[in-house]
């Protein structure tokens, strides 16, 4: 077990913590600029004895020293609200400056797509005789991807706010995009930046209507093309039975039928012209950035959804049904079980799903509180150390531990072991989104590639740390795994068998590779 022992010991022998370009700064527990917690913090993990390495692997993205000394600082109990409450997302410098630096940083979705529109109509104009200007177009599609994608991995590596990036990417799964269709890749990084993040850890129905007006949402699932007598029912049954209420939870064809007609004339505008609109229906025109609805595609006609009557008023008809459907206990029930399985076990309690779903209609939504009684469970404490890695949370969390106190400027390779282990960032095609449990991912193969993982980490992998276009540094830092205090300590606490193994390395970079390739490193 870890404690504040182990801490001054890594002090007294002189142990370096952190490189100063990479160094995270401990938040104090009275930082009021980044942490407001409304209910006071319990002693419920501190009382029954929590390991702290063990919440942090659960809690964050995976323990690592820097996140050990954040906790240590203020105590499980207080850490876990400051994650819970905690909004500021500060990384290292040499970090931000890199997500700084992003086009999608820097210039606002509908002027990136307005432009990229003209590359593709040109495009579209020399097929047959240029195909130069179709390949540029797909480049540039496939840059903003990984743009997004690198900046979201370096957030999980680096940012104290652990708890947000994971909601953040549970999120993401949870209204999952893929990102091969139409132009998506260039949509994505605004999607997470500006409709799952601001929302991860706020209220359900703020999400869920960031995500409805979210044109990567409505292209994605096909509403742009939804209009009145041309219905297309796809985002409705999506939006009932993935994105709330859940499949079996009460509703009917019926419903799905009228929540089309309400969806109609939602969609995007991808040139900066305005549509003709009949005077009548001028006032009723709305378009914000990408997001159009436009009133002459709509049905004004009287809906009911789930028993309920929405008159016809435009755009007004979809505030109303988000909130119908967020307030349903179906989509309390349905939301508490996914975080369940995402947080706690692959078949979490009737009990436990109870409970969490209560907080979540008698909060209207709050997913801290939510989330406060799931952390707070005693069938929460008893499951740490036993959740399945999905492969995201297997590299990210061997990334931090092996190079805490170092800066990452190339995501490539990390993006390469996702890609060969099956769990691509935006990558599943179909709109449920990747599985959270075990039976998914602990397959031989898989196993397997992590071990081909394991090892080329184990030695280190300078490409991490070489920018495109630029040499490789003279001395790449090295994983700080078996020369790392805070691992030799952490490693104490594994299994018989493991820490056997690990004794009969012969080199740093084979125990390296036997810790990370380990069974305890598979779970969380």
């Amino acid at each position: 077990m870890l404690t504040a022992a182990p801490l001054s010991r890594f002090v007294s022998t002189g142990f370096v913590f952190l490189l100063a370009a990479c160094a995270h700064q401990p938040p104090s527990s009275t930082n009021t600029a980044t942490y407001k917690a409304p209910p006071p913090a319990s002693k419920v993990l501190s009382q029954a004895g929590v390991r702290p390495e063990q919440l942090l692997n659960r809690v964050t993205w995976g323990s690592n020293f820097s996140t050990y000394q954040q906790l240590q600082a203020v105590g499980t109990d207080l850490f876990l609200h400051q994650q819970l409450w905690g909004r500021a997302t500060v990384v290292p410098p040499v970090v931000q400056a890199q997500i700084s630096a992003m086009t999608i940083s820097q210039q606002p979705l509908d002027q990136m797509i307005f432009a990229l529109e003209k590359k593709r109509i040109a495009a579209e104009q020399q097929k047959g005789t240029d195909d130069s200007l179709r390949k540029d177009y797909q480049q540039e599609l496939n840059r903003l991807a990984r743009e997004a994608m690198t900046r979201s991995l370096l957030r999980d590596i680096y940012s104290p706010n652990q708890l947000q990036e994971q909601m953040t990417w549970f999120w993401m799964n949870h209204f999952n995009i893929h990102s091969g269709k139409h132009n998506l890749r260039a949509m994505l990084g605004d999607f997470e930046e500006n409709a799952i993040r601001p929302h991860a850890l706020g209220n359900f129905r703020d999400l869920l209507k960031a995500t409805v007006y979210h044109p990567a949402m409505l292209r994605y699932l096909d509403n742009e093309h939804n209009a009145v007598n041309r219905i297309n029912e796809n985002y409705a049954r999506e939006l009932m039975e993935l994105h709330t209420m859940g499949v079996n939870s009460g509703y009917t064809q019926r419903d799905v039928q009228e929540l089309a007609r309400v969806l109609t004339g939602v969609g995007v505008n991808l040139t900066q012209n305005t549509p003709k609109i009949r005077p009548e229906l001028s006032r009723a025109y709305v378009r914000r950035g990408l997001f159009e609805f436009n009133p002459q595609r709509h049905d004004f006609g009287e809906k009911q959804i789930l028993g309920t009557r929405i008159p016809g008023r435009g755009l007004n008809e979809l505030e109303d049904v988000l909130t119908l459907l967020s307030r349903q206990p179906a989509t309390a029930r349905y939301i508490s079980q996914k975080l369940a399985v995402y947080f706690v076990s692959d078949t979490p309690s009737e009990a436990l799903i109870q409970s969490m779903a209560t907080s979540f209609l008698e909060s209207d939504g709050n997913i801290p509180r939510t989330l406060l009684t799931m952390f707070e469970s005693q069938e929460f404490i008893a499951s740490l150390g036993n959740k399945f890695k999905d492969p995201l949370h297997y590299t990210v969390s061997s990334i931090r531990l092996a190079y805490d106190g170092n800066c990452i400027v190339n995501t490539g390779p990390i993006l390469n072991w996702l890609n060969m282990m099956g769990e691509p960032l935006n990558g599943r095609q179909t709109p449920d989104g990747y599985a959270m449990t075990e039976s998914a991912w602990a397959s031989p193969g898989q196993m397997a590639t992590r071990f081909d993982v394991a090892r080329a980490l184990s030695a280190g992998t300078p490409a991490l740390f070489k920018a495109d276009n630029q040499t490789t540094l003279e001395k790449p830092p090295a994983p700080a795994l078996a020369n790392s205090m805070y691992v030799k300590t952490l490693s104490q606490t594994l299994g018989k068998d493991t820490q056997q193994t690990l004794q009969q390395a012969k080199t740093p970079a084979e125990w390296n590779m036997l810790f990370l390739a380990s069974p305890e490193m598979m779970r969380r």
